[in-house]
């Protein structure tokens, strides 16, 4: 979902993946891993990858999390969906 969205806004915007990745200050390989889901972006781009897509924030978080929660709980595909409501009621105490 995050990784979707950021190159959806980034070829959107036409702005050439390695402008992103210098803001970042990473590598355009790096950053490409990033967009071919082959490597995780990290907590702290968010900011960053929101101000110069001139996106919002809050959702890209949103998904990014998402992203982080749907891949620890993959590989139980038969319990993610209790693990998830388990979660939810944690999180609402």
């Amino acid at each position: 979902m995050f990784i979707e969205r950021i190159k959806e806004l980034r070829e959107e915007r036409q702005l050439p993946l390695r402008k992103l990745a210098a803001a970042l200050d990473i590598d355009s390989a790096t950053y490409w891993k990033i967009e071919k889901g082959e490597r995780r972006a990290r907590k702290e781009y968010i900011p960053i990858i929101a101000n110069i897509l001139h996106a919002d924030e809050t959702e890209l978080l949103k998904l990014w999390l998402a992203d982080q929660v749907a891949a620890v709980v993959a590989d139980e595909k038969e319990l993610s969906n209790e693990v998830l409501s388990m979660v939810k009621q944690n999180l609402e105490k």
